[in-house]
């Protein structure tokens, strides 16, 4: 069980219990219902879908028109070449508040998120969002749309809906990862554990290199750390060769992966690259962190499922005959060299993800409408089979 951290204007409805000690996550009773009324509303458009722009319009006319809010949006969306010639959209354009990623800071000032796009556009907002996160409401108007549940036809009823209260909200957790350089000691250091320690010794002499050493948490220098939605993904980059990393679970060596990478995923992110990898699907309240590894060259390495709040740690193997390549939901892709790690756990913060009708629909419908899970021709009643051998039994 992990802690969450909300904001004081909304709060999630559950069950207590009776001690105040603990609480049992009921899917059923898992609502959200406003302390205040919403004022401020983000607003993410996809961006370079032209297509998007007459919803995006409409969305914003609605929000300020009709229902007073101040919305926010990018200012690279703000200055579109098509929104500024609309002169009729003037009057909105002015009223709406701007911001640009990585010089404005909005996470203290946001009530609801609201997402016009694909799965794109929520990783994205996620990634605003480096601490607690606003209620988001998605709606579909990319290409796949699994975590995007509401159609744009009926965006006033149902953003009114949202504006009420009392809807039905799924918690996707986040990984919260850190990027440390130079962690990989020399001696003199205490490692992890002292076998650990003899499995890479022995390791290193039996591959004829020399001992380089082990690690240590408290070592080395963190230079990046993000809350993660969907993935963290490990890949051997543009080398050749086989990317060979080693993979620690709670500070112990539990196995080295030789292939093309290893994908570390939520729930959520269940879906995507790990579903493509040979993955199992994990419902997103289901507490766990999935591990995947990418075209292992091993026919016994499965996919496997650990506890959610677990510290995971991935360094290059002392024997890797090349660096190796990480991203974080697709972006801010980096190599990750002799010394380097990196840590993965289970995030404070998850993305309090707005249903369309419940935890369990909503999550089956995309199943079936975005992947085609289990769609096959229906088998034919017995009755119906004319086959002689079947009458005769």
């Amino acid at each position: 069980m992990f802690l969450c951290y909300f904001p004081a204007e909304w709060r999630i409805q559950r069950p207590v219990h009776p001690r105040g000690r603990w609480h049992i996550q009921d899917p059923a009773s898992q609502r959200l219902t406003w302390n205040k009324p919403p004022v401020n509303v983000l607003v993410i458009r996809k961006i370079r879908d032209e297509s998007l722009v007459e919803p995006f319009k409409e969305l914003c006319r609605f929000l300020v028109e009709e229902k007073q809010m101040m919305v926010y949006v990018e200012r690279r969306v703000a200055d579109d070449a098509t929104l500024s010639k609309d002169e009729a959209f003037g009057s909105i354009r002015n009223q709406l508040c701007t911001f640009r990623e990585g010089y404005d800071d909005i996470s203290d000032c946001i009530d609801l998120i609201i997402c016009l796009g694909g799965d794109g556009t929520l990783l994205y907002a996620s990634s605003l969002f480096q601490g607690s996160v606003p209620p988001v409401m998605a709606f579909h108007l990319g290409s796949l749309g699994f975590l995007t549940p509401f159609k744009f036809e009926s965006y006033k009823t149902e953003v009114a809906k949202v504006f009420e209260g009392n809807a039905a909200i799924t918690l996707r957790s986040r990984l919260k990862v850190k990027v440390v350089k130079d962690m990989l000691q020399r001696a003199g250091q205490q490692p992890y554990d002292q076998e650990t320690q003899q499995q890479q010794q022995q390791q290193q002499e039996h591959n004829g290199l020399p001992p380089q050493g082990h690690t240590n948490s408290e070592a080395g220098k963190v230079t990046l750390q993000l809350q993660v939605l969907n993935e963290v993904v490990v890949d051997r980059g543009p080398s050749s060769y086989l990317s060979n990393v080693d993979l620690y679970l709670d500070g112990r060596l539990i196995t080295s992966v030789q292939g093309d990478g290893v994908i570390v995923s939520t729930p959520t992110g269940s879906t995507a690259y790990a579903a493509a990898a040979g993955a199992s699907m994990i419902h997103p309240n289901v507490p766990a962190i999935m591990v995947t590894p990418i075209c292992p060259h091993s026919l016994s390495f499965r996919p496997i499922v650990v506890p959610a709040g677990v510290e995971l740690m991935i360094t290059l193997s002392p024997d890797a005959r090349n660096t190796a390549w990480v991203s974080f939901d697709g972006r801010k892709r980096q190599e990750i060299q002799y010394g380097d790690c990196i840590k993965i756990t289970t995030s404070c913060y998850p993305v309090p993800s707005i249903c369309c009708h419940d935890l369990v629909y909503d999550w089956f419908e995309s199943l079936a409408q975005c992947l085609h899970w289990n769609v096959r021709k229906r088998q034919a009643r017995l009755a119906d089979v004319s086959d002689s051998s079947d009458t005769e039994n």
